[in-house]
């Protein structure tokens, strides 16, 4: 859950999530190196009169600056690329749930289950009981076991909306008239907040995904009885 005044990501939920920040560690002092080194010869160029006249004409300065960003960008892009084929591997998912995007709501169904289907409104603010969250709350949480794969497909019936949980490094346009698939593994046990990520109208800011991770006998538990309340 990210909080007020927060400069980094919230704390991974999911193992697709951990490698992404890693990378964006990775990236990011590859890019602190970089600005470092411009400034010192920015600064060295304007604080000094003197010239180096070997460094005019080099032969060997010339190589150094054209292999080294050569090598710089295959250190970012062999990570990144590991990182995108990972997020698009889904093998033998346990669970799959489809995301349809409404204005002004989402509405999910366990496709692996006989008539487990709901919509999933925005929480009013006097509805809210305490600890829950302004904005973020639904009436019905989309609950998955944890440390199993899950396949979520995604679509939309009317605009274009975007199904995104920050925390489990999920991201994935609903489009209608096509289906969308992303994979998802809670690694721990907890309720993970997530937002309409695409601009598709009036109340867009009021579409909160709310994904509540428990373990496998649990999930069984709450299942079965949503089923028996259908």
């Amino acid at each position: 859950m990210a909080h007020p005044a927060q400069l980094g990501f919230q704390d991974a939920a999911s193992p697709v999530m951990e490698e992404l920040l890693h990378f964006h560690d990775h990236a990011l002092m590859i890019v602190f190196l970089i600005s470092t080194l411009v400034l010192y010869i920015i600064i060295a160029m304007v604080s000094t009169k003197l010239t180096n006249k070997l460094i005019l004409d080099s032969q060997e300065i010339e190589i150094v600056w054209t292999i080294l960003p050569a090598v710089i960008l295959v250190m970012i892009a062999l990570p990144s690329l590991c990182i995108l084929y990972l997020m698009d591997e889904i093998n033998d998912p346990h669970l799959t749930i489809k995301a349809m995007g409404h204005q002004w709501y989402w509405s999910y169904e366990y496709t692996d289950y006989e008539n487990l289907s709901f919509d999933a409104y925005m929480m009013s603010t006097q509805d809210l009981s305490p600890g829950q969250f302004r904005l973020l709350e639904t009436d019905h949480r989309t609950v998955i076991p944890v440390e199993s794969p899950i396949r979520i497909l995604v679509s939309a019936e009317d605009v274009l909306h975007s199904w995104a949980v920050p925390s489990m490094g999920v991201k994935m346009d609903a489009v209608p008239g096509r289906l969308n698939q992303t994979t998802l593994l809670a690694s721990r046990p907890g309720v993970y907040y997530g937002q309409c990520s695409e601009i598709c109208g009036a109340n867009h800011s009021f579409m909160p995904i709310v994904i509540e991770a428990v373990p496998l006998p649990h999930f069984e538990t709450r299942s079965a009885h949503q089923l028996d309340f259908a």
